[in-house]
């Protein structure tokens, strides 16, 4: 979907999980990638994945809680921020109102992307960004948030 947009981008992979995102966007030429997880397992996972792709150099690896990283000061505007978190737990709904407080994460032009399950999906109310866009892909959905336009 972002394939054309990534050569060249800043992203942060939030919930990294094993980094395939993060990965794939390296892979496609993104110039950076910031992962951030929490869990000592996975990071491992994602540092092996970095290692076995050699995909290292353009790779930032943090062992943080993804909220307590979005409240410290942004470190670079992203061109994309993509949210993966665990399902049902609403922590989709709760990482996109921390971004909606320090908005300064995401370049003017860029996108969030949340995955979540189908069946997590709410309709939010935000300050600073709106959804522009959905895709379903089986029991996956992606939503594309961008700033919102400014009122006339």
């Amino acid at each position: 979907i972002l394939a054309g947009d990534v050569p060249g981008c800043h992203f942060l992979d939030l919930f990294a999980g094993t980094g395939g995102v993060g990965i794939e966007a390296l892979s496609r030429g993104a110039a950076q990638v910031v992962f951030v997880e929490q869990g000592r397992a996975a990071l491992d996972t994602i540092r092996a994945n970095l290692a076995s792709t050699q995909l290292e150099e353009n790779a930032r690896v943090v062992r943080a809680n993804v909220f307590t990283f979005l409240a410290g000061e942004p470190e670079a505007l992203f061109d994309f921020i993509y949210i993966a978190p665990p399902q049902y737990k609403g922590l989709w709904i709760e990482t996109l109102h921390a971004l909606d407080t320090q908005p300064d994460w995401l370049n003017s032009d860029g996108a969030i992307i949340v995955q979540i399950h189908p069946r997590e999906h709410l309709p939010l109310e935000l300050q600073n960004f709106e959804l522009v866009d959905e895709r379903k892909y089986g029991s996956t959905l992606l939503c594309f948030y961008e700033w919102r336009e400014a009122e006339a």
